[in-house]
C-alpha cells in the first residue's frame, strides 16, 4: 500500500523558493542538498527540487518499490523518469496526471541515507519538462 504526506514542486529557483516557503510561510527546513530541499509543517512535508516545473507532484511512499511500480505500470501508468540513485520514479497515470513514487525511507533507511548524503555525486541531472 502506498501512503503520502508529501508534495513535490520543481523550480529552477531553488534558493529563492526555499527562502519563500521558510521565511514567508514558516515551514522548517529538514533536508538541504544542492538539488533537493525538504520543508515541513507538522506532518506535512514539501519538497523543492531544482528542475523545470512539472506542476505540483503528489509523492507516494511505498514499502515495496518494485512491486508497486510494476502494479502501476500493469494498470495503465506510463514511466516518465526513473531516478538512477534511489528507488524513485515519475509516472503518468491513465488520466494524464504525473506523480512521484518513492521507496518509504523507513522501509530501507540506507537508501534514504544515501539520498540525503550531500557528498555523493549525482551529477546535475534535472527532470525534463513534460
Amino acid at each position: 500500500m502506498a501512503t503520502t504526506r508529501d508534495i513535490l514542486l520543481q523550480t529552477p529557483h531553488l534558493q529563492q523558493a526555499t527562502d519563500f516557503y521558510r521565511d514567508v510561510l514558516g515551514l522548517e527546513v529538514f533536508l538541504n542538498t544542492p538539488a533537493l530541499v525538504g520543508l515541513e509543517a507538522g506532518s506535512f512535508r514539501l519538497f523543492l527540487e531544482d528542475a523545470d516545473p512539472l506542476g505540483p507532484v503528489l509523492e507516494f511512499l511505498t514499502d515495496d518499490f518494485d512491486t508497486t511500480r510494476r502494479d502501476l505500470l500493469d494498470h495503465g501508468c506510463t514511466l516518465i523518469l526513473e531516478d538512477p540513485t534511489i528507488p524513485r520514479c515519475y509516472l503518468r497515470d491513465p488520466f494524464g496526471l504525473i506523480f512521484n513514487l518513492t521507496l518509504n525511507p523507513l522501509a530501507n533507511p540506507s537508501a534514504q541515507a544515501d539520498a540525503d548524503d550531500p557528498t555523493l555525486d549525482r551529477g546535475n541531472e534535472k527532470p525534463p519538462h513534460y
